[in-house]
């Protein structure tokens, strides 16, 4: 699920002229059109993804905050933990 919501992540950025680190590098007004459906835009010119992944273990969100587009997502809508 988190691996297929980080492909999705990573097309929705280029489309949108993002780089992996939410800098808009785009060159078309176009794509900064409705950003916001998609993306806050945080200090700095960067946007970062309006999404919370949630898993039972880490392993799979630690794989996409360490991917390229990592730093897209907030580090607070990581959230795991074992149920029971």
């Amino acid at each position: 699920g988190n691996q297929i919501g980080a492909a999705f992540w990573q097309t929705i950025s280029g489309e949108h002229g993002l780089d992996g680190s939410g800098v808009y590098n785009g060159t078309s007004d176009l794509q900064l059109e409705r950003m916001n459906v998609y993306f806050n835009e945080a200090s700095g010119n960067k946007y970062v993804s309006r999404a919370v992944l949630v898993d039972l273990e880490p392993g799979t969100m630690d794989a996409v905050r360490a991917g390229p587009f990592g730093q897209l997502f907030r580090p607070d809508n990581f959230v795991f933990g074992q149920s029971g």
